[in-house]
């Protein structure tokens, strides 16, 4: 997946507090959610590709530290990147 500057741009000015703030949480849930939704599309194409399929076991373990770090430490934080992105909890 080539993943530009410009997407990541967007990306952290949608859900962080700038495109150049990329060290806040909801930021990073919301890279590691647009790479997770890549992986599992290609995955189903490509069944037998298990050097993916670990990336996407990583990147999935790496998002639900994140949640969990923000679930800690901001309620109202969390609840609103879950609604966000669709992901379900």
């Amino acid at each position: 997946m080539l993943l530009t500057s410009e997407t990541k741009k967007e990306i952290f000015a949608k859900h962080g507090k700038s495109a150049a703030d990329t060290g806040s949480a909801e930021g990073q849930i919301a890279l590691f959610t647009h790479r997770i939704n890549h992986l599992t599309d290609h995955l189903k194409e490509n069944k037998k590709d298990h050097s993916a399929e670990l990336s996407l076991i990583k990147l999935v373990g790496k998002r639900r530290s994140l949640l969990d770090y923000l679930a800690k430490v901001d309620v109202f934080r969390y609840r609103a990147i879950i609604k966000e992105l669709n992901l379900r909890k």
